[in-house]
């Protein structure tokens, strides 16, 4: 099939397809011919038990692990078919935040944001790639000195929201979140929340967030995809989650934690009703 074959066939409503992927390490298997759709726009949150390969898949979306088998569309381009040169074209399309904003040690920050412009705009000039890092950098709440900082001078918090200006350098349409809120605590973890949803709908990102977090599952993500017994065993909404009787969704979804994250949600839409009232 040709690249235009593929882009006649490629649903605009689906940036993301997978079909059929295996990913196994030796006699290990992780997934087993899984299955997922990701929707445009959504915040779409993946969870699953220690071991469920969370963020394997992440990884064999954005080609940095082959599938045994399967395939895998992003913009209606087949990353596990195609040769690396020919994804260029998408993998600018994409940011990334790995666990721990993964920043490079030796650079600041700004020059940590500029690292993917280099990389796909190499003829840019150096006044122009510093204001744009510094914009990336205050888009993310961080001050704006925070750019000639270096990561060794940043708070946990402030690391993540730096990776996260990386993750934006390029102003992709999707976005790749590991377990973004880990090891923040439960006030820098709803304010980081409450900038990924304010950012997926001003920027129109489509969202990937793997995270255990249940204060983000309820607050911001649109639908949740379980991943267990090798597979996306189920996709949806919260509540329609709940209607689910595997069990690992309902001690997931029904513990005693899950009750305290939907009771703060609750009150934050009590807040909010209250507010928009006294407006």
């Amino acid at each position: 099939m040709s690249e235009h074959d593929q882009d006649l066939d490629h649903d605009p409503d689906f940036p993301i397809v997978i079909e059929g992927v295996t990913n196994a390490f030796g006699d290990n298997v992780v997934h087993d011919e899984l299955d997922l759709k990701v929707k445009k726009g959504e915040i779409l949150g993946v969870v699953g038990g220690s071991g469920t390969g969370k963020s394997v898949l992440m990884r064999s979306i954005i080609g940095l692990q082959r599938p045994r088998t399967g395939s895998i569309q992003v913009f209606g381009k087949d990353i596990v078919a195609a040769e690396p040169d020919e994804v260029i074209g998408v993998r600018n399309r994409w940011g990334v935040l790995f666990q721990g904003g993964a920043l490079f040690s030796t650079l600041t920050v700004a020059e940590n944001v500029e690292v993917p412009l280099k990389q796909f705009y190499p003829d840019l000039e150096q006044q122009l790639l510093d204001e744009i890092a510094r914009y990336k950098v205050v888009m993310t709440g961080l001050p704006a000195d925070a750019a000639s900082k270096y990561p060794s001078e940043l708070s946990g918090g402030m690391k993540k929201r730096a990776g996260l200006a990386r993750a934006l350098a390029l102003d992709p349409e999707l976005l790749f979140l590991d377990e973004p809120t880990a090891g923040l605590d439960p006030i820098g973890a709803a304010k980081f929340d409450e900038l990924t949803r304010e950012l997926t709908d001003t920027m129109g990102l489509t969202v990937f967030l793997i995270t255990h977090d249940l204060d983000t599952l309820y607050a911001i993500c649109d639908r949740v995809a379980v991943l267990a017994d090798k597979k996306v065993i189920a996709v949806g909404t919260i509540p329609e989650l709940l209607e689910s009787d595997h069990p690992w969704i309902q001690e997931y979804f029904n513990g005693p934690r899950a009750r305290a994250a939907l009771a703060s949600k609750e009150r934050g839409n009590e807040l909010d009703k209250s507010s928009e009232g006294n407006a």
